[in-house]
């Protein structure tokens, strides 16, 4: 049997006995030794990124993939998203987005920052963008870091806690209120009871025209009372700063409550109000006050959407999935992608100073969270809104 060929074979013995066979060798070992040490860093920062909580990926110029790190590989099913556009994955879009911080950083040479909502799993989540550019004059072309931290949870407790101070004022503010109005409306119902009274009393020596008028007069003061109280109770449960407990309701009542209190306020703009009803809905779990507040919040945002312009307002219920669904759309002005994606944070607002503080619909996203909840956004530029609030029904809820 043979021995093995080495490596002193090949070269021949004259270059071993000139001593090129150990320098060869000796490269051979610091070779060895290199490559070792670069696997090793490698294994090391790739560790490091894995390591990193936050969404990271490596860009493209023309927004390529180009390498992420585990915690996208956890997020998104794709096993290979290397080579995709990113908007693809994030977006489901066929375009870049219009405030993408990635372009922002590659045009200005800085870092930039952005916050953002995307659909991933079905469900609406917020991320912190970052983007730092990798300008490297040794690559073809320059790249961009961009890291994504979700901050869902952040965002809720935040709007909790601004919405927390707000109803605390609010409630304040209509119970004092309400003290102030029951006093005269307690008044003016017991002034038209005796007027009914003295109306019966006397009616003998009254005309008979008369005394029918004063009687549906004294009627209608008496319902118009009973109304005023209606809402001021209801501003008292939308001043309410804590959750009550959970319980079955009617989201038909809910939006008929609701509607009733913007009565005055829909025909003063004199907007066109069309309701459609879903008379075999699920009852669902909830808090009644709270939902009437977010039904109310996105009813002033249509109504201010439609300000100096005929429009329509278009409030609906229906059944979808298991889930009891209230929509409410306008043919106002609409937004832009840019606000859709930043208008359920707190305080951003689009209306000018002294209109809006921006917790309303970030209050909206708190509540319908809180009840297991969506709700959705369709918006574009010139074409109207549409808001949609989702909410579950029990297992084995009966239909209304």
């Amino acid at each position: 049997m043979s021995s093995p060929t080495q490596l002193s074979d090949l070269i021949g013995i004259e270059h071993s006995k000139l001593g090129y066979f150990q320098e060869l060798r000796q490269k051979i070992e610091e070779l060895q030794v290199a490559n070792k040490e670069s696997e090793n860093r490698r294994r090391e920062i790739a560790a490091i990124l894995d390591g990193i909580t936050d969404v990271m990926m490596v860009l493209s110029e023309d927004m390529r993939i180009i390498s992420v790190n585990g915690v996208f590989r956890a997020l998104f099913d794709d096993p290979l998203p290397e080579g995709k556009f990113c908007y693809q994955i994030f977006r489901g879009a066929d375009h870049p987005c219009a405030e993408c911080p990635a372009f922002k950083s590659l045009s200005t040479n800085t870092v930039c920052k952005e916050t953002a909502i995307f659909r991933i799993g079905g469900v609406n989540r917020q991320f912190e963008m970052v983007a730092s550019p990798l300008k490297n004059p040794h690559l073809p072309e320059h790249r961009v870091l961009i890291f994504k931290r979700d901050v869902t949870l952040e965002k809720e407790y935040q709007a909790k806690y601004y919405h927390a101070e707000k109803m605390a004022t609010v409630g304040v503010l209509a119970t004092g209120v309400a003290h102030e109005l029951n006093n005269p409306l307690m008044g003016i119902s017991g002034y038209a009871e005796g007027l009914q009274r003295s109306i019966m009393r006397h009616s003998e020596n009254l005309p008979l025209e008369l005394s029918q008028d004063l009687r549906e007069y004294s009627d209608i003061i008496l319902k118009e009372c009973q109304r005023c109280q209606g809402i001021v109770h209801s501003l008292l449960n939308f001043g309410h700063p804590i959750s009550s407990v959970f319980s079955p309701i009617s989201i038909n009542d809910v939006v008929k409550e609701t509607l009733q209190l913007l009565h005055y306020h829909l025909k003063k703009h004199n907007l066109v109000l069309k309701v459609s009803y879903d008379n075999i809905l699920p009852h669902i779990s909830g808090d009644a006050p709270q939902l009437k507040q977010v039904l109310l919040n996105l009813l002033t945002n249509a109504i201010d959407a439609l300000e100096g312009r005929h429009g329509t307002i278009s409030v609906k219920t229906y059944a979808s999935g298991g889930a009891a669904c209230m929509e409410v759309a306008d043919t106002g002005r609409g937004v832009s992608e840019s606000v859709r994606d930043n208008m359920f944070d707190p305080f951003f607002t689009t209306k000018p100073v002294g209109k809006g503080i921006g917790v309303g619909l970030s209050t909206c996203y708190n509540i319908v969270k809180e009840h297991r909840g969506e709700i959705f956004v369709e918006s574009e530029e010139g074409a109207g809104s549409r808001f949609v609030v989702s909410l579950p029904a029990p297992q084995g809820e009966d239909n209304e």
